[in-house]
């Protein structure tokens, strides 16, 4: 048992000896905050917000699989004219292609078979296949000039959601709740939830996604499931009741923090925390997920399906009440849009899954006077080529990096505007790009961070959401 002692102290470097003494308060301070009555609030990194910020918190609508711009939100009239004619060399100019298409020789441009039409005071473009968002487009920033640099899925996705190409970084929900903390003592500041899978293809979502890289463990993502108990183990074993679990966290909490003075090891800590967190969420989950008490006219905005525990629709729902209950991001995953062929009779199944829920979400926000601190994203990895994959006839869209659409609404941004501008062929930008990094730098500013100003020390780099890259575009916010 000496040697064990012995081991263990040998394992305290310089590091961890230095961390152990500026935040030994804490774990000196551990019993108290176990017997408190009233937890302590989570805060945020001192210094944080940089400056005084336009949103509270995010809701991020992520669509796997890359929606096609060209269909959905850039209406290109001139493409009425271009209809099944060749894209020109000059404006293809050599980008590289996916396997997908590589060997064609032809590409016909594909004019879109839905009719666009304007909405709201603002006149914002969309397609006939977003009816519900077009009795909120008054509220959307609507950008057309969203590039990247992935041409494929997984590098796509894992850039929109870690800043890189490569798996092992923070997630942006990750940073954020790093960074500014939690707003809820009862449920995890990063909140993630699926759709359930209701198309016969999907691009698959790893749970790396919304993990937290070289952050602490307890700043990543948690995924709440649409069947069963929402988050495993949410009930007490058979004969242990609420007391003796009480407790048994606490007598466990007792010997990590015993543990934590003598190695200095942080993951113990974040054990400690997560163990009370685990505990809280047996009381607050269940209140969450329940929708019963919703009034009847809730589900008259967000739909029937609505009531169905994993749709769209009830996800949407459930992110309005975890906002409500300050919880810092949320993020829903709705996978399906991976369309290389039948985009014709695949596209509206998707956003008939998709467009009541998204556009009752900005509706049901702003009724209840959250809209103008909660910001909701909507968007996919890329966009889809102007040209035909393969057949004409088969009207499928390969993936397009270069331009496409994602909407804001809330949070500061300006609502009725659409930024942004690609060319005649909607495959180049011509006016107000916005980068991946850019994107992610502007979502921080809103959130009143300094993308620039966020970062974490990992061996011996100080890291950031943003890279090295970024710059904030102010031109959206309101």
């Amino acid at each position: 048992m000496q040697q064990v002692i012995e081991k263990s102290h040998l394992l305290t470097n310089r590091r961890q000896f230095f961390s152990r003494t500026s935040t030994g308060i804490g774990v000196a301070a551990l019993a108290s905050l176990l017997n408190a009555k009233e937890p302590t609030k989570s805060t945020a990194l001192l210094g944080l917000p940089h400056f005084a910020p336009r949103a509270k918190r995010v809701i991020y609508l992520l669509q796997s699989g890359a929606p096609s711009q060209v269909d959905l939100y850039d209406y290109k009239p001139s493409l009425e004219k271009l209809h099944m004619t060749e894209l020109p060399a000059e404006i293809r100019n050599g980008q590289r292609l996916t396997g997908m298409t590589a060997g064609q020789t032809k590409f016909p441009l594909v004019k879109s078979p839905f009719t666009f039409q304007q909405h709201g005071k603002s006149g914002m473009w969309l397609s006939e296949l977003l009816p519900h968002l077009g009795g909120v487009a008054d509220e959307l920033c609507l950008i057309n000039s969203m590039y990247t640099e992935a041409i494929n899925h997984d590098p796509a996705i894992t850039f929109f959601q870690s800043g890189h190409q490569q798996p092992g970084r923070p997630s942006l929900g990750s940073w954020l709740s790093y960074g500014l903390g939690s707003e809820t003592e009862n449920l995890p500041s990063f909140i993630v939830m699926l759709t359930k899978n209701s198309f016969n293809q999907a691009q698959p979502i790893y749970d790396r996604l919304w993990g937290s890289g070289f952050l602490p463990s307890r700043f990543q993502g948690v995924k709440l499931r649409s069947q069963g108990d929402p988050v495993l183990y949410l009930n007490d074993p058979t004969g242990l009741d609420q007391r003796s679990r009480r407790k048994l966290i606490d007598s466990i909490a007792m010997l990590n923090a015993k543990r934590e003075a003598e190695v200095g090891d942080p993951e113990i800590n974040t054990r400690i925390a997560q163990y009370e967190m685990a505990y809280k969420m047996q009381m607050s989950v269940p209140e969450l997920a329940d929708v019963n008490d919703e009034p009847e006219s809730t589900f008259t905005l967000y739909g029937e399906a609505a009531k169905e525990p994993g749709t769209h629709a009830y996800n949407c729902l459930m992110a309005r009440r975890m906002a409500e209950r300050g919880v810092r991001f949320i993020q829903v995953f709705h996978r399906g849009w991976d369309h290389h062929s039948n985009c014709k009779g695949n596209l509206p199944i998707l956003t008939q899954q998709t467009d009541q829920g998204s556009a009752a979400l900005i509706a049901d926000l702003k009724q209840r006077d959250m809209l103008k601190d909660t910001l909701v994203i909507w968007g996919g990895e890329f966009g889809r080529t102007v040209y035909a994959q393969g057949n004409p006839a088969s009207f499928g869209r390969d993936h397009h990096p270069r331009c496409f659409s994602i909407w804001m609404a809330g949070g500061g941004v300006q609502g009725g505007l659409t930024y942004g501008k690609t060319d005649d062929y909607c495959y180049n930008i011509v006016e107000n790009e916005v980068h991946v990094h850019d994107f992610h730098a502007t979502i921080l500013h809103l959130l009143g961070i300094d993308h620039e100003r966020l970062t974490y020390r990992f061996q011996g780099r100080d890291y950031r959401l943003t890279d090295v890259h970024g710059k904030v575009v102010k031109g959206i916010f309101a």
